[in-house]
């Protein structure tokens, strides 16, 4: 097995540890199923995992080093990403919603790529995805091998992984969905969902490194 195999493999069973690990990528997701549908979900999902692939590229680019090396770059794009998830915890928070129908209904007339839209910035918004990026991935890019073409790679694996995860998440609230639409489920999980985002927003916007 060459070099290159090994660290695939290696990076693949950390990532799938880090994609299952509970955090706002899973809230986000398991929200938009219960409240807005699969399809619905399952964009957002896409849009996390399109900014996966991003921040690998901008890692193989070079370009992480400067949110690693910038202090005015870091700290604008993370209080631009706190603010963006403030935002949205507070618009779950105070929404009052009139239509628990589910996917047909008034409530989720929005086009999928609102949610896709969500999914991705939620993603490249946050600078500590980048630092982690910039810190994780060359880990596991062996000594010799194209350090670019292996670094896009990697962040492809761990999309993959991650839009797999999304799946698996969407299909697990399917045989309850009709339970989980009822109006006082959909409040209470609005509004835990949205303390999520304000909770890491906060978290973001206080984080000195």
């Amino acid at each position: 097995m060459s070099p290159l195999e090994q660290s695939l493999i290696a990076f693949t069973a950390a990532a799938a540890l880090l994609t299952v690990t509970p955090g706002l990528d899973t809230a986000l997701v398991l929200r938009t199923a219960t409240a807005e549908g699969p399809r619905r979900a399952f964009f957002a999902g896409l849009g996390i995992c399109l900014g996966c692939l991003v921040w690998g590229l901008v890692v193989a680019l070079g370009l992480g080093i400067l949110l690693e090396t910038s202090v005015l770059a870091y700290t604008i794009l993370r209080w631009i990403g706190a603010a963006y998830l403030l935002w949205l915890g507070l618009q779950l928070i105070m929404s009052k919603r009139v239509d628990f129908g589910g996917e047909g209904s008034a409530a989720s007339s929005a086009p999928s790529r609102v949610w896709f839209r969500r999914g991705l910035l939620t993603n490249m918004l946050n600078p500590k995805v980048g630092i982690f990026y910039v810190s994780f991935l060359p880990q596991f890019v062996p000594a010799g091998a194209n350090v670019p073409l292996t670094t896009i790679l990697l962040a492809a694996i761990h999309a993959g992984l991650g839009l797999l995860w999304f799946v698996l998440l969407i299909a697990a609230t399917r045989p309850i969905a009709r339970a989980l639409r009822r109006p006082a489920v959909i409040r209470t999980l609005d509004r835990m969902t949205g303390g999520v985002f304000i909770l890491f927003g906060a978290k973001l916007a206080l984080s000195r490194d």
